[in-house]
């Protein structure tokens, strides 16, 4: 079966987080419907034991890319370069995805495959997760996008500042990143916003599905 959904997970030495955000993805539904490509990116610690794995167990659906350390704008160009679902979405390791969410999501791109549609972006909610401090707080887009169809940016409301339209909440299909020739820098911080924004002069349609898919980990002392 064609692939429908990349999921990109650049890893530099995370043994403390990738099993759980390895976990999320195995859902029997949509585990044959979407590739993992885990990307490691020189770590040194068990994150490459505990992904080969998940490769052997699921040798259809997993795939682990070894690579010199080269920063995590590095890790997803990699996973770019090898990943070959219609769409593409970038999960950090240490974050991972609701079980219900992914499972709408890969209903509504069976659906729009169906009716011979497609959309250059998906736009999802996303959870600031803070364990530290007991907190959690949903960042969705009910006020800016009407839901479930597809849309033109004619359509879209204002965004409030709050509203942070990050790779956390953003799928892109595949063939607008490669026409945009989005590369991402190595070695250098925040390439996630370039991952989200750069694209978007490509895009000319669009679909919000309000669902609460990305758990984006936050509070970590050697997070950066």
């Amino acid at each position: 079966m064609k692939k429908v959904l990349s999921v990109i997970i650049p890893v530099y030495n995370m043994e403390k987080y990738i099993r759980q955000c390895l976990e999320s993805l195995m859902i029997k539904e949509v585990l044959d419907k979407i590739e993992i490509l885990v990307v490691l990116d020189g770590s040194t610690d068990r994150s490459e034991e505990i992904a080969m794995e998940y490769a052997k167990a699921h040798p259809y659906s997993v795939r682990v890319i070894s690579k010199p350390n080269g920063g995590h704008g590095s890790a997803i160009n990699t996973g770019m370069d090898n990943a070959v679902g219609e769409y593409v979405k970038v999960l950090d390791s240490d974050d991972w995805m609701d079980a219900q969410a992914l499972d709408a999501l890969m209903r509504l791109l069976k659906e729009l495959r169906r009716r011979q549609l497609h959309t250059d972006m998906i736009i999802t909610n996303y959870v600031y997760e803070k364990p530290s401090e007991n907190k959690r707080h949903v960042i969705s887009y009910r006020n800016v996008l009407p839901k479930g169809r597809l849309l033109s940016w004619d359509e879209v409301g204002h965004f409030l500042p709050q509203q942070n339209l990050l790779m956390h909440s953003i799928i892109y299909r595949r063939a607008i990143l490669n026409e945009c020739r989005l590369e991402l820098p190595a070695h250098t911080f925040y390439v996630d916003n370039l991952f989200a924004y750069q694209p978007l002069s490509c895009v000319d349609s669009l679909i919000y599905l309000d669902v609460d898919l990305y758990h984006y980990f936050i509070g970590r002392r050697d997070q950066s």
